[in-house]
């Protein structure tokens, strides 16, 4: 494939999904270390920016996990995922879930009187984070990228 075909590149039949991935990744992490970040100093642009960057990381889960079972589909042709696969898709299902779970935390905190998400959200945001990494290195190996794919 010719490194400028345009068509190619958007009509490959897993291509999508990896250009998409990046999206929800990098703003879930920086929405996570600009939350931390308000917590620990009580500013309000910071927790402002938790809010943007969760809400689009949020929204942007929706294409990657359609384009996941896209990919699946047309690549695999449906055929029954195992191994690292499968892995990569229960741990990229649950890992859109919780960034979902994550941001009615604070949409809910948004909408309340004080306006404050509740303190247990911090470890949940930990945990989420971790998993999106192991996710993305699970995805990173069927992509070929860390190691033989």
């Amino acid at each position: 494939m010719h490194p400028f075909d345009i068509k190619a590149a958007l009509l490959a039949k897993h291509a999508q999904h990896v250009v998409l991935i990046h999206f929800p990744i990098a703003l879930f992490i920086a929405g996570v270390a600009f939350d931390f970040a308000a917590h620990w100093t009580k500013r309000q642009i910071l927790a402002a920016a938790a809010y943007c960057n969760l809400l689009a990381a949020a929204v942007t889960t929706i294409p990657v996990v359609i384009s996941g079972f896209l990919a699946w589909q047309w690549q695999l042709e449906g055929q029954r995922l195992k191994g690292i696969l499968l892995m990569h898709l229960i741990l990229g299902c649950a890992s859109g879930l919780l960034i979902w779970i994550v941001f009615f935390l604070h949409l809910r905190a948004r909408g309340s009187h004080a306006g404050v998400p509740p303190s247990y959200r911090l470890p949940i945001e930990a945990v989420t984070v971790a998993l999106v990494m192991l996710t993305g290195h699970l995805g990173g190996f069927l992509s070929g990228v860390n190691g033989p794919g």
